[in-house]
């Protein structure tokens, strides 16, 4: 006879949908970017139409989000990943002790993309970015998945606390 199924508590439940977030989306990521620079050779290509709306453009981003201190020059390579690492570490104890699946599944999609770009700034001194949407005029700064996951985490967060009517 075997031993009765063990199900996870809500706590341990959170912990494997942050996780399983977390490994998803850095795997994501970091394959979008090999095969960007390797497999596509977005580099020597420079911008490449995908559809009206939608380029493949190759930038290194030095700075933060929307080129935000992009000044700090070498610094920023040492201090960038040290903070996304310290910011990391404190949602990862905010998984660990969140029991609802959906701030768990934000929190490991924002981790996974903070490490994501962590990686780049480490290898290759900048960040890769290589998505640029566009269309009648406008323009929004190219950005890559690690970004995106980051985005959506924090939108799915800034919901569930409007949305969260317990006591």
């Amino acid at each position: 006879m075997s031993a009765p199924a063990v199900r996870p508590d809500g706590a341990g439940r959170c912990r494997a949908i942050g996780a399983a977030l977390f490994a998803g989306v850095l795997l994501l990521d970091q394959g979008s970017k090999y095969w960007i620079l390797h497999g596509f050779d977005l580099p020597d290509r420079g911008s490449v139409p995908l559809l009206p709306v939608l380029n493949f453009t190759m930038v290194w981003n030095r700075a933060i989000t929307f080129g935000m201190l992009g000044g700090l020059a070498g610094v920023g390579r040492v201090v960038f990943p040290i903070v996304s690492l310290l910011i990391v570490a404190l949602l990862a104890v905010w998984v660990a002790r969140t029991t609802r699946p959906r701030v768990a599944a934000a929190l490991g999609a924002i981790m996974g993309g903070a490490v994501g770009n962590v990686i780049d700034r480490l290898h290759y001194g900048a960040v890769v970015d290589f998505i640029h949407a566009h269309a009648y005029g406008w323009s929004w700064p190219v950005f890559n998945l690690a970004d995106a996951a980051i985005d959506c985490g924090v939108a799915v967060l800034l919901f569930d606390s409007l949305t969260d009517r317990r006591g």
